[in-house]
């Protein structure tokens, strides 16, 4: 998504487990964006400061945060939980100066997904195909886990798992965009 609005990056993991602390879900799951930006910039080495972006994307159903499936079965249990009902997708982003800079900015993103009234020979056919496995809420929008939804209330790309506009404002804030990512120009397609 980042390609898409002309942002150059490179992929570094964290190695920080997405396991939330105690808070409510936007302030937990702000905690783990924040911590996967501060691994990563801590790896760099220091000199020319460096920016460093950081997400983490959960689905909350009634204040439960739900979570990656562990297996097959977990991702049917998650998603009968969340068949017919309306449930909110959250990502936090957090933008983290590494090289001695030390500046750090987060942003977190709530959208409401409405799930369609889908059987079980649906969520087994879904789950075996494999998507779910690796996706929190055991859906993915933006594959055949679209199927599921009945609508989205908010930002797409937040529930695909990075609020574009959301990074993108972010992102200009700090001086970091070019020209043709700016705010308000088009995504290319």
């Amino acid at each position: 998504m980042l390609a898409r609005i002309g942002i150059a990056f490179t992929v570094a993991p964290s190695g920080i487990p997405e396991e939330h602390p105690a808070l409510p879900p936007t302030e937990a799951i702000t905690a783990v964006a924040l911590a996967k930006a501060r691994a990563v910039a801590r790896r760099l080495p220091p000199g020319l400061p460096t920016p460093v972006l950081g997400a983490d994307t959960e689905v909350v159903l009634d204040g439960t945060l739900m979570g990656k499936p562990r297996d097959g079965a977990d991702a049917m249990r998650i998603l009968r939980a969340l068949r017919g009902r309306v449930h909110q997708v959250i990502t936090a982003v957090a933008l983290v100066e590494a090289g001695g800079g030390g500046r750090e900015e987060t942003a977190a993103v709530v959208t409401s997904v409405r799930m369609a009234d889908y059987g079980d020979p649906e969520i087994e056919a879904y789950v075996a195909t494999g998507e779910p496995l690796d996706k929190a809420g055991a859906y993915g929008v933006q594959g055949l886990g679209g199927r599921l939804v009945a609508g989205v209330d908010g930002c797409f790309t937040n529930v695909v798992g990075l609020p574009v506009e959301t990074t993108r404002r972010l992102l200009d804030r700090w001086g970091l965009l070019p020209a043709e990512a700016q705010p308000g120009a088009p995504e290319t397609p």
